[in-house]
């Protein structure tokens, strides 16, 4: 019989290997759970899991309040997905970060909230409590009367991904918190454990970033029927068709073709040959184009096989089987992001696979085990952000890094072809 340190051993390999979550990794290498093992329970709440953390925040809530809407119908009814680029250059360490936006309006955490609740009639609040203390009272208040919030917090400060100081404020993605005890909150990020954080620690995490400080929403009880379901879908995919059509070469599919011609561009300061003409935080850039685009990441993937699920759902809702033949597209598109992955950070450059194999062993420990995992989190946490620091170090004294940024411009602007090409046949279908 398989042993359970052997089967967490498969499933992170797997994770490695193929960039995939937790949830999908461990389909591959278990099968589906079946019966009482598909849903663990912390008390009265039951984990789902999730791809997105946006749309899985509110799919969990959804099902412990009685209402099963599936995740790729949430993220659906929010818009679907989006597009995004920014490269970061960070003076006091000289670190460069890719942020790739792969979720309709990513940058807006309040908006698309509003619109996605609003699309699936469910009711909700929404608080921004300026203060420290009036916000932990207000979250405790909502949680002792038996209703789970989703929050905002900053991940360096919740301590269960063990990053560096050096991302300190760079901000996190949605959780639930649905119970607390006297001493903290505990929380669902998509996993199957619960994730105990202490009252202090998860306040200054809340607070962290000013743009959305302490923000919480509480959703009300709902459960959509059919036609809302249907009508949900219905703005979603037009939304999604609108944004994605727009011209803005930030937050909508120009982004793509932008970046392509920035990793082979010459001039332009933000160009890759600039920025890295002292090939210092090289390794940290290509692992966060990885780590962005693949589901294996804190952020879920491009989401383009998220999507596709979503397709299929509205093309049996909408009795429109077009949508079928586009979500098929959609996870050829997926395939097209994971071969740019894989040229960001080969796994067989032997640096690289390390990383890959440790960035894994974080995001299971921290989906299959919670709190209970956080030892094995901290100790592949201390290993990867050492063997990040000697990848940089090897970069920089390699080779011209010009060949591999043709190579990735070649792979971005293929991607972008295939979304503009879907997108418009999405178009058509919403017209």
């Amino acid at each position: 019989m398989t042993s359970k340190k052997q089967l967490k051993a498969r499933i992170r390999a797997r994770m490695a290997k193929t960039g995939e979550s937790y949830t999908t990794a461990r389909h591959h290498v278990v099968g589906p759970a079946v019966g009482a093992a598909a849903t663990a329970a912390d008390g009265g709440w039951r984990f789902s899991g999730g791809r997105h953390p946006s749309s899985a925040a509110i799919a969990a809530v959804l099902l412990n309040q009685g209402a099963v809407v599936s995740e790729p119908l949430v993220f659906l009814a929010g818009g679907g997905i989006g597009a995004g680029y920014i490269l970061w250059e960070f003076k006091h360490d000289g670190a460069r970060h890719v942020t790739l936006g792969f979720r309709n309006q990513w940058q807006y955490h309040d908006r698309w909230m509003a619109k996605t609740l609003g699309r699936l009639g469910v009711p909700y609040e929404e608080h921004r409590t300026s203060g420290v203390r009036a916000a932990s009272r207000r979250l405790a208040a909502e949680l002792d009367a038996g209703r789970p919030c989703v929050v905002l917090p900053d991940r360096y400060h919740l301590g269960y991904w063990h990053l560096p100081a050096s991302l300190d404020g760079h901000g996190g993605h949605p959780v639930v918190a649905y119970r607390r005890d006297a001493d903290g909150v505990f929380l669902d990020d998509r996993g199957q454990a619960p994730i105990h954080i202490p009252q202090e620690r998860f306040d200054a995490a809340r607070a962290r970033v000013g743009s959305y400080g302490n923000v919480l929403h509480v959703l009300g009880e709902a459960e959509p029927d059919e036609a809302t379901l249907a009508g949900a879908a219905r703005e979603g995919l037009r939304d999604c068709a609108e944004h994605l059509s727009a011209a803005s070469d930030s937050f909508s599919l120009p982004a793509w073709r932008k970046w392509a011609r920035l990793l082979t561009d010459t001039r332009n300061a933000k160009a890759w040959p600039k920025v890295f003409a002292d090939r210092q935080g090289l390794a940290d850039a290509l692992l966060s184009v990885w780590e962005g685009a693949e589901p294996v990441g804190m952020d879920g993937g491009n989401l383009r096989d998220l999507f596709a699920d979503a397709l299929d759902e509205a093309a049996t809702l909408l009795e429109r089987p077009a949508l079928e033949e586009l979500a098929g597209r959609f996870r050829e598109i997926h395939a097209l992001w994971h071969d740019l992955a894989e040229t960001a950070l080969p796994a067989e450059v032997p640096e690289f696979a390390r990383i890959r194999e440790l960035t894994a062993a974080i995001k299971e420990s921290v989906m299959a085990d919670g709190t209970a995992g956080d030892p094995a989190a901290a100790r592949a946490s201390r290993e990867l952000w050492g063997a990040r620091a000697a990848a940089n170090d090897s970069l920089a004294a390699a080779g011209d890094p010009a060949p591999l940024f043709a190579a990735l411009g070649t792979r971005l602007g293929a991607v972008h072809e295939a979304e503009r090409a879907a997108v418009a046949r999405l178009a058509e279908l919403t017209a």
